[in-house]
């Protein structure tokens, strides 16, 4: 199967939000609320569009995911409780949503080698993430594929644990 990481356009706003709304579910059946009933709505992802940030997971030309990867970082992550591995420029993923269909078949990991690969490919070396304390899942996603835990950031006045990684050839495999 061929997957791609491809730039969502305004007229996939619907589409992006029925995906992440499958997954606001998916979330609710693992025990925890990560995304609330109003978080993230449909203005944030047609925001994520807008700037350039909003990305269709792509397996042969189907929506099999969506995400946001945003270059010009998070200001809650200047706010941590602790401290980053570098302060240098950096890209931050949020809202990693991946369709029921494809769960369990390791594109989490794909949509991670290919926002790797994005980012070396706009020479940006170091990625931010964050995510709840009771989301075990993207956790390990996070641990398996590269991230190191670095602290607690509070994002919409919720704490979360903070990740980074330092990109290079060798990681975006």
């Amino acid at each position: 199967m061929l997957y791609t990481l491809e730039p969502a356009a305004m007229d996939d706003a619907a589409l992006c939000m029925d995906i992440l709304n499958e997954s606001r579910q998916f979330q609710r059946t693992q025990g925890f609320v990560q995304w609330t009933d109003d978080y993230p709505g449909i203005d944030t992802i047609r925001s994520d569009i807008e700037n350039n940030n909003g990305y269709l997971i792509q397996a042969d030309g189907m929506a099999a995911g969506y995400l946001c990867l945003d270059f010009t970082g998070e200001p809650a992550y200047a706010r941590i409780k602790g401290a980053w591995h570098s302060e240098q420029p950096y890209a931050v993923i949020h809202r990693l949503a991946i369709c029921a269909q494809f769960r369990e078949k390791g594109l989490a990991d794909t949509a991670f080698a290919l926002v790797k690969q994005r980012c070396l490919d706009c020479r940006t070396t170091y990625l931010r993430a964050d995510t709840h304390s009771e989301n075990k899942r993207m956790q390990h996603i996070l641990t398996k594929n590269g991230f190191t835990a670095c602290s607690i950031i509070s994002l919409r006045g919720e704490e979360r644990l903070a990740y980074d990684l330092k990109l290079s050839r060798e990681t975006a495999r």
